[in-house]
């Protein structure tokens, strides 16, 4: 051109800009400035323009520039200059220059307003903005439907209903709610305010829709789970509105099948993905992943992945959280290790996040330790999310002071963060250092919610935690009105029982106006831990009367309860229930089931329960190998574990009780000493209390008192009254006096009115005959007002217990019972019997010792069973302390002399007696 105007270096400079012509367009700014041709807001807006589509730092530093020249020309005032900077500087996270450009502007309009909301909004900035808009209000600036919509959506995101029917009402009253985007807006805010019925009035209201009123409402049905509408609104989008679905509308319907009900459903959309071309998608494909996982469907998941023409790091993201979800934490961890060698996106806070998650047990901590150090490596470690997720893992492994050191390194916790802490010493137990991050968090303004004092609550297990702890957070929990929430109170439940105070917990409980199913479960559950078996049934009574749905919670807790009280007729009915309810598959209730039958003598029918090897939980092997234990029967016990193992379950701890039982049982030291010590190192198993109570007792049956000595010194865990007992009961049969007292001292140390103490030291002494000191310990015990539990056994037939104690002569029947007594007394004379009177604890003649020993209550109830249970039926006898050698003789004699099957359960274990033998071979 011969001749140029101002106007066209203007037009010239926009219509670069416009097809994208970015560098010629800033030569073009250069060769005006050379010339002083002087600057337009028209050309400079245009210019930020340019400088959105430039890198981060290319286009902030591009944007800084044109804003001093805008300076420099007294172009401030220009509102279309201004507005493009601020969008330039909220899509670059510049929200303090952005405000302070605003607040600079001599002139802003609801452009430049909505500018800013945008701004604020879109870099995490909620509540901002919307005070933002109040001010505009205010101020008399008059909105726009750009600017309506945007409000609206934040009263969406922040959930706040009473701002968003504020704003909804301004917008009906600008009479702007006929415009498309401003009802989609109103639709997708109604929809997470969970005001479904508004969305729909509104929608069906609307003279005009496009694709996107159509995927806000199939949204909303996808984020409610209402999958049949999300399906009926698809029919009617296609068929009615002419509208085809987009990648929007395809992840809301698969998300919506992301469980295994709707797989079909989901199944059908995906083939619709590919028939919309729509397949290749990464947003598609990702949702799809998703889809599959939540199905269990883990192997489509994992075709699917990899087949994915484009993946993104959301896509490895998917596929390393799906793994973890499904416990397949190896594949997580190889995932992440395959995502580290590809070029598809650098792993970001969500990708270590789920990762972490995989190695969220003690077994683990070196894989989780590994992903801490990629974690520092890419200077990630002040992300709130990471340094929860980190707390998690290390507390989940049991490695506090690794937690502790994370804590104290993070820039800002919350709640979450504080909750990992006191979950990690709740789950040791450790109610003191719980507490004191409860207290700290107090201290830091950081407000505790229901997770916090339930965890608080679950690491309180002594009477003195209770004291210490456990009633100043009731009063804690009281005074802060936080009583009134359900899980709370059901925790307190619990927490009393727990500590041993019952009494507590069943006022809590009646104290409780609307009792849910879990109050129920919770009541139920601490009279099973409380041994109250009788109270348990009757509270299952009460709450089916109260109408409550029955649970598998519920159920396993009665069905524990049957088998504390051998209750096998209660136990049945309840397996019954468990068939009617359609809850007879869920493992909870198998389990339950099967550990009833087992513990009610019958074992034929657990074995019948028994699940598929390849799909049988961890738990029932547990119970089928706890089920042999009980019985004797270690063969069968081994075999089972080495099945375990050999198909790739792996044991845990309760398996090795259960496994150290049964080489206890059977007097096999040496075995259980190698499982002992395979524990850690073959599985991975850190030794625990009862795990090391099963070797004390092992090596005390067999007398082995010196290496019970060693071993108790070198245990990794402290010694509890469990194991002083085991000592001295051992110590009882070995007469062993120097051991016997010390663990009689160590015991009474623990609690000085532990009856059981003192009942199995003087029977040391009376072993030993010393007899001065069993009455000095029995008056002792009278001083201390400390009563000894009397020996119980009783048989139930039909509906009818029949309970025997020592010489016991209440019973309706007792003439026959007793005569049945002498009878069986001259049968088994007739073989040879002679009475092991070593049983025999009291400072008598012979006789009288015989005369004792011959009215035990275990004889009572096994004579009153061959008079009253069928012949060909077996006898079962339960007793609530263990069985006495005599007793033992006496009842292998009868099923020889009278041929009857009989089975006596004491606390310990099964005895089957047949035909003259006992499962036991003698040594229990």
């Amino acid at each position: 051109m011969p001749h140029r105007t101002d106007s066209s270096w203007y037009t010239v400079v926009s219509g670069c800009v416009r097809h994208g012509l970015d560098s010629t367009a800033f030569a073009l700014l250069r060769g005006m400035r050379e010339r002083d041709v002087p600057l337009s807001g028209f050309a400079l807006a245009s210019l930020v323009t340019a400088c959105e589509r430039r890198g981060w730092e290319e286009g902030a530093a591009c944007g800084a520039a044109i804003h001093v020249l805008t300076h420099k020309a007294g172009l401030m005032g220009n509102v279309y200059i201004s507005t493009a900077l601020l969008h330039l500087y909220g899509s670059r996270g510049l929200v303090s220059d952005a405000q302070r450009l605003f607040w600079e502007m001599p002139e802003r309009n609801v452009v430049s307003w909505t500018a800013l909301m945008v701004a604020l909004s879109s870099n995490g900035y909620l509540e901002e903005p919307l005070a933002a808009y109040r001010r505009m209000r205010r101020e008399g600036v008059p909105c726009n439907a750009n600017a309506f919509a945007t409000v609206v959506s934040l009263c969406g995101s922040l959930e706040d209903e009473a701002a968003g029917l504020q704003v909804a009402a301004h917008v009906v009253l600008s009479g702007l709610l006929g415009h498309v985007s401003v009802a989609n807006s109103l639709i997708t805010m109604f929809g997470n305010l969970g005001r479904v019925q508004d969305a729909e009035r509104l929608f069906d209201r609307m003279e005009e829709r496009d694709r996107i009123s159509w995927n806000a409402m199939i949204s909303m049905y996808s984020h409610g789970g209402a999958c049949s509408k999300c399906f009926m609104l698809l029919s009617d989008m296609r068929h009615h509105g002419g509208v085809s679905p987009d990648v929007t509308t395809l992840c809301s319907l698969v998300s919506v099948c992301a469980s295994s009900d709707h797989l079909a459903l989901g199944s059908g959309i995906h083939s619709l993905c590919h028939r919309c071309g729509l397949h290749s998608s990464v947003l598609v494909g990702n949702a799809l992943v998703n889809m599959y996982s939540a199905a269990g469907r883990m192997d489509e998941a994992e075709s699917l992945f990899w087949t994915m023409s484009k993946r993104d790091v959301i896509s490895w993201n998917t596929m390393i959280s799906s793994f973890v979800q499904n416990g397949s934490y190896v594949e997580a961890l190889q995932t992440l290790g395959q995502l580290l060698q590809t070029n598809e996106g650098p792993p970001n806070h969500m990708t270590f996040s789920s990762a972490l998650g995989a190695c969220s047990s003690p077994e683990a901590l070196m894989d989780g330790r590994t992903v801490h150090a990629m974690v520092l490596q890419r200077s990630l470690q002040n992300n709130l999310l990471i340094g929860n997720s980190l707390l998690t893992m290390y507390s989940k492994c049991n490695s506090m002071e690794d937690a502790e050191r994370v804590f104290q390194s993070m820039p800002c916790c919350d709640v979450v963060s504080c909750n990992a802490l006191i979950g990690g010493y709740s789950t040791l137990e450790d109610a003191i250092n719980a507490m004191r991050v409860f207290f700290w968090m107090r201290g830091t303004g950081i407000k505790p919610n229901y997770i916090t004092i339930i965890s608080l609550q679950g690491s309180c297990k002594t009477s003195h935690d209770l004291r210490s702890y456990g009633m100043p957070l009731h009063a804690y929990i009281t005074q802060t009105g936080l009583l009134s929430n359900e899980y709370i109170t059901n925790s307190l439940i619990t927490m009393y029982a727990t500590c041993g105070d019952l009494e507590s917990s069943s006022d809590i409980f009646c104290r409780i106006k609307n009792k849910s199913v879990i109050s129920w479960n919770a009541i139920i559950a601490a009279n099973v831990r409380h041994g109250h078996g009788e109270e348990a049934l009757k509270l299952f009574t009460d709450l089916q009367h109260a109408g409550n749905k029955l649970d598998r919670f519920c159920l396993a807790e009665c069905l524990s309860s049957s088998a504390s009280l051998a209750s096998l007729e209660e136990g049945m009915q309840l397996h019954g229930l468990s068939v009617k309810c359609g809850l007879d598959h869920d493992s909870h209730i198998v389990n339950a089931a099967m550990d009833m039958y087992g513990k009610c003598g019958k074992m034929d029918d657990m074995l019948k329960m028994l699940p598929d090897p390849a799909s049988r939980p961890t738990q029932c092997w547990n119970t089928l190998i706890s089920g042999y234990a009980r019985y004797g029967y270690l063969k069968e016990a081994e075999d089972t574990f080495k099945h375990m193992v050999s198909i790739g379950r792996k044991p845990d701890y309760v398996t090795f009780v259960a496994l150290l039982s049964a080489c206890s049982h059977a007097g096999l030291v040496d075995k259980g000493i190698n499982y002992y010590n395979s524990m850690a190192s073959t599985y991975g198993v850190p030794p625990g209390i009862k795990h090391c109570v099963c070797i004390v007792d092992l090596l005390g049956r067999l007398g082995r008192f010196a290496e019970a000595e060693k071993f108790i010194e070198e245990m990794p865990v402290l010694p509890n009254d469990l194991i002083w007992r085991s000592l001295l009961s051992s110590s009882r049969t070995y007469k062993n006096l120097d051991i016997g007292r010390k663990a009689a001292k160590n015991l009474l140390e623990l609690d000085p009115f532990d009856d059981s103490a003192y009942v199995l030291l003087s029977n040391l002494y009376a072993t030993n005959a010393r007899w001065v000191d069993v009455d000095k310990l029995r008056s002792h015990m009278k001083t201390i007002k400390l009563h000894k539990r009397p020996a119980c056994s009783w048989l139930k037939l039909k509906n009818e217990v029949s309970t025997f104690g020592i010489g016991d002569r209440s019973h309706m029947h007792a003439e026959k019972i007793y005569a049945k007594l002498d009878e069986i007394l001259l049968k088994l004379r007739e073989v040879g019997y002679v009475a092991d009177t070593t049983s025999a604890l009291h400072d008598t003649d012979e006789e009288q010792k015989e005369q004792n020993l011959w009215n035990h209550s275990e004889k009572l109830a096994l004579a009153y069973g061959l008079l009253v249970v069928p012949e060909g039926s077996t006898i079962r006898i339960f007793k609530n302390l263990r069985v006495c050698a005599d007793c033992h003789l006496v009842f292998k004699l009868v099923s020889m002399v009278y041929h009857r099957e009989i089975v006596l359960r004491d606390p310990y274990r099964f005895h089957q007696f047949k035909g003259g033998y006992c499962s036991c071979s003698d040594f229990w």
